[in-house]
């Protein structure tokens, strides 16, 4: 059972992050947070990468379909000026954004926001993605969510591409994607190296 971090005494802004594989619903997290928040009077806004739109041009939506309405930004630098007078930030598929992004977010932390960011914790190859590494290593909060591997049940930390493609970003879905357990991804890449 998730139990939201303790937020009394907190004197000025945090950042949140939530990580995991693909279809380990990091997405549906993040919604969930900023709709309490929303619940709690208190003044949400939402961003996403603008390369992101495999489900919707504007709105952040989760595997379960959730949604949520987002201003599509193309580099994270963006996400200060759109800020202003909120206090919670969403940014989902943190990922996609450029390095500056851990720039942004601390800004907005000092600035007094609660800023939750969710985001692939690795690629497909088992590396870290992006901008993700350095955002754990900033955040006061982090949540790491697991898919089921279904191979053997297991929980799923990885991201396995079924697809050929070898660019580190192919936007896709179950189409490309499966979710694996540490073994049965390195059983995957050793029977696709024959």
């Amino acid at each position: 059972m998730f139990l939201e971090p303790n937020f009394r005494g907190q004197r000025s802004g945090w950042i949140e992050v939530i990580c995991g594989s693909m279809f380990s619903g990091k997405t549906e997290e993040l919604i969930r947070r900023l709709k309490r928040a929303r619940i709690a009077n208190q003044k949400v806004e939402i961003f996403k990468p603008k390369k992101d739109s495999r489900y919707d041009e504007t709105n952040v939506v989760s595997h379960d379909e959730n949604t949520i309405l987002s201003i599509p930004v193309e580099k994270s630098t963006e996400i200060i000026a759109l800020s202003t007078g909120n206090n919670v930030i969403g940014i989902d598929e943190a990922q996609f954004f450029d390095e500056d992004l851990v720039r942004v977010v601390q800004k907005l932390a000092v600035r007094g926001m609660r800023v939750i960011v969710a985001g692939l914790d690795m690629d497909f190859k088992g590396v870290p993605f992006g901008p993700m590494p350095d955002l754990l290593a900033v955040a006061e909060y982090i949540t790491k969510v697991h898919a089921i591997c279904p191979h053997c049940g297991s929980l799923a930390t990885h991201s396995y591409r079924l697809s050929e493609e070898s660019e580190q970003v192919v936007l896709g879905e179950k189409d490309k994607y499966e979710p694996r357990c540490r073994v049965c991804y390195e059983m995957g890449n050793i029977l696709d190296l024959k």
